[in-house]
């Protein structure tokens, strides 16, 4: 029994690290960006996953409309939007 516990230990231990080096940290990024995403209010700045650069001017269950310049909007899926920037970031662009 011993034996065998020794044969799989090595096992045991690369799936310990594994799971605190890249299995915990992606689930913790994926919780952070729910979120994000759930906390998203007309007015917000925020960045794209393309890097686009924008004022949300509605917001829908699965869309944002992202003001990118005075008068100009453009629509993008709700999980695109990456960052959320601090007030007043556009205005400094």
């Amino acid at each position: 029994m011993a034996d065998t516990f020794q044969q799989f230990l090595p096992l045991i231990i690369i799936f310990i690290l594994f799971w605190f080096m890249l299995i915990r940290p992606q689930m913790k990024r994926a919780k952070d960006q729910k979120k994000l995403l759930s906390e998203l209010q007309k007015g917000d700045e925020v960045v794209t996953a393309s890097g686009q650069v924008g004022k949300i001017s509605k917001i829908s269950d699965q869309y944002v409309a992202l003001e990118i310049a005075d008068g100009v909007i453009t629509h993008v899926q709700k999980q695109s939007v990456q960052t959320l920037l601090p007030k007043g970031t556009i205005k400094g662009l």
